[in-house]
């Protein structure tokens, strides 16, 4: 009895010893999660803005219950590469860096081509996109004679060119309707007139535009306007805005998305980060945006946030100086506007795009050189309406002569225009 109660002793005695190993071993992985967590979350705390590596964050800055959520739920195996991820990176495998480039850029007809005004796409359209070829194509009111006229313009633009072209137009209805005004599609009051009516109105009104513009061949619109018009002196957005309210802009402008892009027409956003505020044209100068950045993610970001939530295929970035932001450079050529804010903050990975390179604010005040220095630093995507294509593709040949360009960068920026039009059915 004495030998047998000995031994069940021993065995009690050594699982003992064993539950205490387990329970130290256990208490210190404890505190050693507890540390990391407690740095974990003190990484991922509220962003200043300061500019990032060169790897730019690619997702929004999640908040301290989502990393802990996350941390407790069972974490999926890692997806293998994507089939349209696969597509994508097989076309920029077989591109030149000339077409790469190209790529880049939403140009007018007339700046592609020579012509002084551009109303049909012939043999002179063919052989320039052959030299340049570029993203997109942007199309004004005298580029438009007829709806006929229109549709074999854009048709055999886009006959023309290897890798499919963005087709855009400034159709944001009221006083900015290229289409309207010119070929008789609906005619729509300023947005502003319609703040009062609701998400559904915004969502009809845009079904509308998109409906309209994509039965000519337009695929891309820069529109809705996300600019807030708070200030009365500013008349270069005034009723374009969809609300002087941030809360019901923020609504309008997500439900405008979503109008445009399930009816055929990619969106853009802008003027990021906002211009409603300002008093200054940045058609003829650089406008200024005297915010904190407090008062910024209170106010003006709102309806970008609420735009890139509704999937928002681009997002233009205006010639606007924001001085509690970046003292020294407009937003167009800021890493701390774009990639740290933009990019960063709100996490937006698709295709940024600079308001038109053509006008006042940029020309006036900086080199080709420093325009595109400057846009790649910034992680800007495409550069819209260059004044002059052959001074920015030798701007591009001097960065990459001095090594100030990468390959990768350019790889990176090609990328997301290619999956854009890939998701939208440009790419076959």
């Amino acid at each position: 009895m004495a030998q047998r109660y000995q031994t069940r002793h021993a065995k009690k005695s050594n699982a003992s010893k064993i539950v205490v190993i387990i329970l130290v071993i256990v208490l210190a992985l404890a505190a050693l999660g507890a540390g990391g967590m407690f740095v974990y979350l003190k990484f991922f705390a509220q962003p200043s803005i300061d500019p990032p590596s060169d790897n730019p964050p690619t997702e929004a800055v999640q908040t301290i219950a989502e990393t802990v959520a996350e941390t407790a739920a069972p974490q999926a195996p890692a997806p293998t590469t994507a089939p349209a991820d696969s597509k994508v990176q097989e076309i920029l495998a077989g591109m030149s860096e000339r077409e790469k480039i190209c790529q880049l850029f939403i140009t007018t007809p007339e700046a592609l081509t020579g012509i002084d005004v551009a109303t049909a796409a012939g043999e002179q359209t063919r052989a320039s996109l052959e030299s340049y070829p570029v993203g997109g194509i942007i199309y004004f009111e005298d580029n438009l004679e007829s709806a006929d006229q229109t549709r074999e313009m854009i048709r055999n633009s886009q006959s023309y060119s290897k890798i499919p072209l963005f087709i855009g137009v400034d159709e944001e209805g009221g006083d900015v309707a290229r289409v309207a005004g010119k070929l008789g599609t609906t005619k729509l009051n300023n947005m502003y007139t319609y703040r009062d009516r609701g998400e559904q109105t915004a969502y009809d009104n845009a079904k509308t535009i998109a409906t309209d513009i994509s039965g000519f061949g337009f695929n891309l619109d820069f529109a809705p306007v996300a600019d807030v018009w708070t200030n009365p002196q500013n008349t270069v957005i005034g009723e374009r805005a969809y609300s002087g309210d941030y809360a019901q802009a923020s609504s309008l402008v997500g439900s405008a998305v979503k109008g445009f892009q399930e009816n055929g027409v990619s969106a853009t956003l802008k003027h990021f980060p906002g211009h409603g505020d300002t008093a200054e044209d940045s058609h003829e100068g650089l406008a200024t945006l005297n915010k904190t950045l407090e008062e910024l993610r209170a106010g003006e970001l709102q309806p970008f946030k609420a735009g890139i939530d509704a999937g928002a295929d681009m997002v233009m970035v205006g010639h606007l100086m924001v001085p509690s932001i970046d003292p020294d450079k407009p937003a167009t050529l800021s890493k701390k506007v774009v990639r740290t804010l933009l990019r960063g903050e709100l996490g937006y990975n698709g295709v940024v795009i600079s308001d038109s390179m053509s006008m006042g604010a940029i020309t006036k005040n900086y080199s080709y050189d420093e325009i595109v220095q400057g846009v790649f630093d910034a992680d800007i995507d495409m550069i819209l309406c260059p004044d002059d294509l052959d001074k920015y593709l030798a701007a591009f040949e001097n960065a990459r002569a001095n090594g100030k360009i990468s390959t990768r960068k350019i790889d990176q920026k090609v990328a997301r225009i290619l999956t854009l039009k890939l998701e939208r059915g440009l790419l076959q």
